[in-house]
């Protein structure tokens, strides 16, 4: 007689609505799923935030976390979840405190990747501590700014050295510029960055081993930045930009994550791939919003049924060993290191799984995504987001853009 489990998944929410209830919804669909002679089900739930002791008992197996990078009581429960009760998470709330951007960028300037030239600078504003005023009055150089920025070339980008959503950044046209955004950044610590010609802004969202590479334009609109472009980048640079994403990810342990990329030809430079909150709006990713959802729930399945445990050690040890060896090109250590990746996310036995155990659910969420409910949905977010005069020109937007996708991946399930 097959056994039955039912598994949980936690859901750690800010203000969204639109991707949560689409995740709810095909959870839903994806039913039953037998394997080993065990039968699984899946469920889900939004998970409040109170006192706990440490001690206490975690209902939910794996929680995909939305809250962590900034609220830091949900983020120590997290903790406490994954030392204490084995809970799997999307994402690891240790690498993401403590390999933030800045060392994110050393990490992969250390196995060779093409980040820009960076430069880290003091505060602007004194640190808020007594220790502070006589510490840098003995050991703080002075240093010019303006000779930085110089050096680096305009125009240039000043950011924080951790942080998410484009908070703080600034484009750095000439010296006046500069300066005002120093003296605007207060208590922020900056890094200056250096731009590089490019023909492409990509940005790749990675869960598990899948990526999706889109045509990211910064400058435009939010519900109007990504672009529905599938060959906008030559194959080599494709595929060193979805080997770039998850090599970021496999080496800090991270599952659920964004990286931004400029690409001139066939070079990639990475500038920003620390982001524990990726963008899977609806009026934002629209085209792309349903495969971000089902590679969620595809990933998240995969993971509770075949038992698969979080890792908080990190193996950077073999990256390293890699980036060190001098017979070596580029090119052939970033094979390396993608094979490293694809060991650590089990590429080959996910993709097989999903064939076997979930052959049904790129059918529902077709059905789905032209069901009443998702119709509702985006009705209800667009109304949330938008004034009342605009709604109906975006609700027309992003139909036409759902539409496009309804009608190409209806292509692809007939092919």
């Amino acid at each position: 007689m097959d056994l039955t489990r039912i598994h949980a998944i936690g859901l750690l929410l800010g203000a969204e609505e639109d991707w949560p209830h689409a995740f709810e919804a095909i959870l839903r669909r994806v039913g039953e799923v037998t394997a080993d002679h065990v039968t699984h089900s899946f469920t889900s739930e939004r998970l409040t935030i109170e006192p706990f002791d440490l001690t206490d008992p975690v209902h939910s197996e794996l929680v995909i976390d939305r809250l962590a990078h900034w609220y830091y009581h949900p983020r120590e429960w997290l903790k406490k979840a994954a030392l204490v009760n084995g809970t799997y998470l999307l994402n690891s709330p240790f690498t993401f405190q403590s390999m933030e951007k800045h060392s994110a960028y050393c990490a992969m300037l250390r196995l060779g990747l093409k980040v820009p030239r960076t430069v880290l600078v003091p505060y602007k504003n004194p640190v808020d501590n007594d220790r502070w005023a006589p510490t840098s009055a003995k050991y703080n150089l002075p240093f010019d700014l303006s000779s930085i920025a110089a050096d680096l070339g305009y125009p240039l980008y000043m950011k924080p050295f951790d942080g998410g959503g484009w908070r703080g950044v600034s484009r750095i046209e000439n010296e006046a510029e500069l300066h005002r955004a120093y003296d605007e950044s207060g208590e922020m610590l900056m890094h200056l960055q250096a731009t590089v010609p490019h023909e492409k802004f990509a940005r790749a969202l990675s869960i598990g081993p899948e990526t999706m590479v889109m045509d990211f334009r910064p400058d435009k609109p939010m519900h109007d930045r990504y672009a529905v472009s599938h060959d906008f980048l030559s194959p080599v640079a494709g595929e060193r930009t979805v080997a770039i994403s998850r090599i970021v990810n496999a080496f800090f342990g991270w599952e659920f994550n964004s990286a931004e990329l400029l690409v001139q030809g066939d070079e990639v430079f990475p500038i920003d791939y620390a982001n524990a909150c990726p963008d899977v709006a609806v009026t934002s990713l629209h085209y792309y919003f349903p495969w971000a959802i089902k590679a969620l729930v595809r990933w998240s399945v995969y993971c509770l049924v075949t038992g698969r445990k979080t890792k908080v050690d990190l193996q950077t040890e073999r990256y390293f060993a890699i980036a060190d060896d001098p017979g070596l090109d580029a090119d052939a250590k970033l094979a390396a290191y993608l094979a490293i990746a694809d060991e650590q996310f089990e590429t080959e036995r996910y993709w097989e799984w999903c064939a076997s155990h979930l052959p049904h659910l790129d059918e529902q969420v077709l059905d789905w995504v032209t069901s009443t409910d998702f119709d509702r949905m985006l009705k209800d977010v667009v109304k949330a987001t938008y004034p009342a005069h605009q709604q109906h020109e975006f609700l027309d937007h992003f139909h036409g853009l759902v539409d496009l996708w309804v009608i190409d991946e209806g292509a692809r399930l007939r092919t």
